[in-house]
């Protein structure tokens, strides 16, 4: 997949050509399962936006901060208790806090409220 100054120069090379041909010719084409080629214009859009200086701001995952994620879409800082009673945090969120599987949380009640606390630290370490 061309990028920077190599996608804005085959671009401007290709003049009018479809927006398929343009995608396919960039590079950006993956396969799917049953063979069939897929074109990925939101990566292409995205790639050729930031090669033209317009930033999508910090994204979380994948991308490191390039705005590889979804795009749009913001943390709300809001969980929601689920039917079965779960209350769920996030890929995103645990992502911020650079949290992996299997880290241990103590968990503190208060009056409304609920702190978790990595497990080994204390409430002054926060």
């Amino acid at each position: 997949m061309l990028t920077e100054s190599e996608l804005l120069s085959k671009v401007k090379e290709l003049g009018d050509v479809s927006k398929s041909d343009l995608v396919r010719s960039c590079g950006y084409v993956s396969t799917k399962k049953d063979g069939s080629e897929r074109l990925n214009f939101t990566a292409f859009y995205e790639a050729l936006l930031e090669a033209k200086g317009v930033s999508l701001g910090d994204g979380v995952g994948k991308g490191k901060g390039k705005g590889k994620g979804k795009g749009g879409r913001t943390l709300s800082y809001v969980a929601t208790v689920q039917g079965n009673g779960n209350l769920l945090v996030g890929k995103a969120y645990t992502a911020l806090l650079s949290l992996e599987p299997g880290d241990e949380f103590e968990i503190k009640l208060g009056r409304k409220q609920i702190r978790l606390i990595p497990a080994g630290s204390t409430d002054e370490d926060e």
